[in-house]
């Protein structure tokens, strides 16, 4: 074929193809757009099916979007022109609020600045109404009552221990202190320990305050005792009673009052220097009389603190006397800051004297000065003062009134004095529970009066109406004692004692009192058991038997 005749074809293709497209381009076009249509919106549905398949895994759906979309480009193109379909819009439109030119139009309005005001004056008056409510609610509730001024002496049981050697295996104040852990956990504040200074019976001249005994240990040992304690959070007093093992009096003779107070003077610096927190001394009515200015400087030394002790210091006195009435006189003129008498000296007064005399040192002196002891170094153990029936009430005496406990080495456990003043401690072994039949039940016997013991004296620590509560006496008679424990909104509690060898009831009726109230402890846990509820109206108590019961606050 020539180069004219392929020319002429060209133009003859060229011209058909050209007239068919002015002429039906206009009837194609509809058909064209739906079918664009369609292959769009499929494009968009495969391109919405790749969107959700994972990352990987996908090349070869990846590789055909394109194609997809050169598809759909190329069939809604139509004279060199691109028709698409734009997506229908299917969110909601949502409200955004004004914008901000047209609340600062709405601002200015004097509707707006009247809503303004009615808001602001809505929210001060919701406000002062909060405020104000709040004020009367303080105003009507009851106020509270401040924490009274107690000393760490007023925080637990002092806990005696007049013989080294009896209280402990190792007989020495290294023992004494192995022993700690034991007593710490009976909750006690203090320990009450000696005479251990050399002190020959009745010989003034042979007096030595500042020398330990050898038969209690050295120096060294007690001040090792001493830090041991301190690290366990109890305080140590030390017995500088000087003639305690004779029989002429614990000052000697009256001549040699006045010696032996100026030698006490510089052993009481001495001691407080080795780290004691307070001294206990027997028969200061004698030495406050005899000695009076001596004695003043002896109180100044241990009470009056200094930059190198600017801890409390205890003096505690020890009296014979038993009457309520000279009790409180000495507790004045003496000026230590406890005394132990035999106030509380069982048999020879009955339970309605005890009272008596409970009721009329609390009302003559605060509190925190008060003491009750029922055994002592000099006279024997709880256990053979009282029976081994009446040990825990009498526990449970000590541990709740108003004041401080001072109990005997073994008291927690009704240790007998079986024939001296200084028994053997009894510390519980494995080795009884394979002994006699005997062995085993008191071995029984003492783990339950140990028990009831922490009991109280934990309790007594943390609860304020038993550390140092008010003291309200409800019935007392010749056999049976009830009185109430409570201060401000704490729990109350009322302690209530039957030494008689028959039943009774209690009638108790005061307008402190609730119709019932639960057992917290009893001294009998059969007939009362502890969570119980009893009505005090007809409160019954067996035989030498006590018990602790609280209720709640009730405004």
């Amino acid at each position: 074929m020539n180069t004219e005749e392929t020319h002429v074809e060209l133009q003859d293709a060229e011209t058909r193809d050209a007239e068919p497209m002015d002429v039906e381009a206009p009837a194609q076009v509809p058909a064209d757009a739906d079918a664009t249509e369609a292959d769009v919106s499929e494009a968009d549905l495969d391109q919405e099916e790749q969107e959700k398949q994972p990352m990987t895994g996908g090349g070869d759906r990846g590789e055909e979007a394109p194609s997809a979309g050169g598809e759909a480009a190329a069939a809604a193109e139509t004279n060199g022109s691109v028709k698409l379909k734009i997506p229908e819009e299917t969110e909601e439109v949502k409200f955004t609020g004004l914008s901000k030119e047209e609340l600062l139009r709405v601002a200015g309005t004097p509707g707006w600045v009247r809503t303004r005001w009615a808001l602001l004056v809505v929210f001060w008056l919701g406000w002062l109404g909060m405020l104000g409510g709040a004020v009367l609610i303080i105003l009507q509730a009851p106020r509270c009552r401040d924490l009274p001024d107690t000393n760490w002496w007023n925080d637990g049981p002092l806990y005696q221990i007049g013989n080294i050697q009896a209280f402990t295996d190792a007989r020495n104040l290294k023992g004494l202190e192995q022993s700690l852990g034991s007593l710490s956990q009976l909750k006690v504040r203090g320990l009450v320990v000696g005479p251990l200074h050399v002190a020959p019976a009745d010989e003034a001249e042979s007096l030595r305050f500042e020398e330990v005994s050898p038969d209690n240990g050295n120096l060294e040992q007690f001040k090792g005792f001493v830090q041991a304690a301190h690290k366990k959070g109890i305080s140590v007093v030390l017995d500088l009673t000087p003639n305690y093992q004779g029989s002429s009096g614990p000052w000697f003779s009256n001549t040699s009052v006045t010696n032996v107070a100026e030698r006490l003077k510089s052993a009481l610096v001495f001691w407080l220097n080795e780290g004691v927190d307070g001294v206990q001394l027997s028969g200061v009515e004698r030495v406050a009389a005899v000695v009076p200015s001596l004695w003043a400087d002896i109180r100044a030394i241990v009470q009056n603190g200094t930059d190198e002790r600017p801890n409390k210091r205890v003096l505690i006195g020890i009296t014979e006397r038993s009457s309520a009435e000279d009790v409180s006189a000495l507790l004045s003129s003496s000026g230590v800051d406890l005394l132990i008498s035999r106030v509380l000296r069982p048999g020879s007064t009955d339970a309605a004297e005890r009272a008596r005399s409970v009721q009329l040192l609390y009302e003559s002196h605060s509190q925190s000065r008060l003491a009750w002891s029922l055994g002592a170094r000099d006279r024997g153990h709880l256990g053979s003062l009282v029976g081994p029936a009446l040990v825990r009430l009498s526990q449970l005496l000590l541990l709740t009134l108003p004041g401080t406990p001072v109990v005997n080495y073994g008291d927690e456990i009704g240790l007998m004095d079986e024939g001296t003043k200084f028994p053997r401690m009894l510390w519980d072994s494995d080795k009884e529970l394979n002994g006699s039949r005997a062995m085993q039940e008191g071995r029984a016997e003492r783990l339950i009066c140990r028990k009831f013991f922490r009991a109280v004296s934990e309790l007594r620590g943390k609860e304020r109406s038993l550390l140092f509560g008010d003291y309200l006496l409800l019935s007392n008679s010749s056999s049976s004692l009830a009185y109430l424990r409570v201060w401000d909104q704490s729990v109350r509690y009322l302690a209530a004692f039957n030494w008689a060898e028959e039943a009774a009831v209690l009638q108790l009726s005061d307008p402190a009192l609730p119709r019932q109230a639960a057992v917290v402890l009893s001294t009998n846990s059969s007939a009362l058991p502890a969570d119980s509820s009893v009505d005090l109206t007809d409160l019954w108590l067996g035989p030498g038997q006590a018990a602790l019961l609280k209720f709640p606050y009730t405004g």
